[in-house]
């Protein structure tokens, strides 16, 4: 079989998987589209490759400050640090104390030695998170919109925040995604399931020829299935426990 390239190769290979075209598949197609919406939504929550880390750079604007959040896309799912803001390590002009320990005691790099001035900075850097700290965050994905709490007077607009983040890897645009075995083997599932609850609200009904109906049976089996992959998920293809805001 051809790598899939799109949802609706996605689609049909998840029927094909269930027995179509040889056996129908009781499923609606907006049911469909449903089912694999819920198994990348999933992929997305719990897979290492579901998401990425990413460095989410924003240009603040004037109402960014008075409203003092900054508004996140829809395909950031977590917020987890801040780049520190005001950093006083991080000016260069000729007053700044990295700029003198730099013109004074490394003027060449060759004849002094790198370690006072690396544990200078630490020092200076450990002096600075005490006495001002990491901007607190909050941030809650269906909001969309990331509060830091912090003085917004020290920003200005057209100044850039970066904001540690994680973002979804879509298939859409990503289409190796869908050649993602587990995902393809869940998808399956959730629609066989679906399958198995159409069918069973006709259990008992004969079919010309005898045959009966056991849409129960497809469900149960759908079901514990299910549950069984979704343990797998847990247990061997999701991150370890990370703080995360989102």
């Amino acid at each position: 079989m051809a790598a899939i390239s799109s949802r609706d190769e996605f689609k049909k290979y998840c029927l094909r998987k269930l027995g179509a075209p040889v056996i129908e598949i009781n499923v609606e197609d907006d049911q469909l589209e449903d089912r694999v919406t819920e198994a990348i939504s999933y992929y997305w929550d719990y897979h290492f490759d579901g998401a990425e880390k990413t460095y989410y750079k924003v240009q603040v604007t004037t109402t960014d400050i008075n409203n003092r959040y900054i508004t996140i896309p829809d395909n950031i799912i977590g917020v987890v640090n801040i780049f520190p803001v005001g950093n006083a390590l991080s000016t260069n002009n000729m007053f700044n104390l990295r700029y003198q320990i730099s013109l004074n005691d490394l003027y060449t790099l060759t004849s002094q030695s790198m370690v006072p001035y690396v544990m200078a900075m630490q020092h200076l850097q450990w002096l600075e998170q005490i006495l001002v700290g990491q901007q607190p965050l909050r941030y809650n994905r269906i909001i969309g919109k990331c509060y830091i709490d912090m003085d917004w007077n020290v920003i200005t607009p057209g100044q850039y925040l970066i904001l540690e983040a994680y973002q979804v890897v879509d298939p859409e645009l990503f289409v190796k995604g869908y050649n993602e075995r587990w995902l393809q083997n869940y998808a399956t599932v959730l629609i066989k399931e679906q399958w198995g609850s159409n069918l069973k609200k006709f259990e008992g009904m004969t079919l010309p020829g005898g045959l009966k109906f056991n849409g129960q049976k497809i469900y149960d089996e759908a079901r514990q299935e299910r549950l069984a992959m979704e343990q797998e998920m847990i247990t061997g293809f999701s991150m370890p426990v990370y703080d995360m805001i989102g």
